[in-house]
């Protein structure tokens, strides 16, 4: 339904590339009490020795008995890098589709979508009843899941995998850098810099554009 109107889709990554230096979850468990437990916990799936249903499971155990109406108020203080406002602007201009590809839980990704004009986020989910959270995990999603709907995504826009870019900085962006035509480590890990097309370093997110035209100049 967008093929005639985009010529291609950026992918976003939200944990430390959107929220530099730390996790949308971390910065949440900092009101729920967990906030160091599940540092560590990340600290862990970087390095490989938890996978993301480990970490997920912990973190959601935190969350019992918050409304979930709570969080779009902390999220108001979620540290951001800046730029935000115009890269999305920019991808719009130029007919690139920006989506949210992110493991961030999707009360983040709902809010950053509202607050920045993304099209789509991805994420896994918690369980609520009668407006509360339980502690546990409704949805997991890892790393796989996220390039999977980035493709996903893609498709639905008529678009080929060869005309979307990403944008990450982690593990958790792996599968999807090898799934499409551009990648973009940025102030990434060592992992993520060896396996993207290209290192952008830069405390504003505007920093990618000169990399994402190549999206653009390349379909004319």
């Amino acid at each position: 339904m967008f093929s005639s109107d985009h010529v291609g889709a950026v992918f976003f990554d939200v944990d430390g590339t959107l929220v530099p230096g730390t996790s949308s979850s971390v910065f949440l468990a900092g009101f729920l009490g967990h906030r160091d437990e599940l540092a560590k916990a990340e600290d862990a799936y970087a390095s490989g020795a938890l996978d993301n249903r480990q970490v997920s499971e912990l973190d959601a155990t935190g969350w019992a008995g918050v409304p979930d109406n709570q969080v779009s108020g902390w999220l108001d203080g979620l540290p951001l890098v800046s730029g935000i406002t115009e890269t999305v602007a920019w991808c719009w201009q130029n007919r690139l589709v920006p989506v949210l590809a992110t493991l961030a839980w999707s009360p983040v990704g709902s809010y950053l979508t509202d607050r920045f004009g993304f099209h789509a986020f991805s994420g896994p989910r918690l369980e609520t009843t009668d407006g509360q959270f339980t502690g546990r995990v409704a949805r997991h999603f890892d790393e796989y899941d996220k390039r999977d709907f980035a493709l996903a995504q893609a498709r639905e826009l008529g678009l080929a995998p060869r005309s979307c870019g990403a944008i990450g900085d982690s593990r958790s962006d792996l599968p999807l850098f090898a799934s499409v035509g551009l990648s973009v480590a940025f102030n990434a890990s060592a992992g993520a810099r060896e396996a993207a097309t290209v290192t952008v370093d830069d405390n504003d997110l505007r920093g990618v554009l000169p990399v994402l035209s190549r999206l653009v100049t390349a379909t004319r």
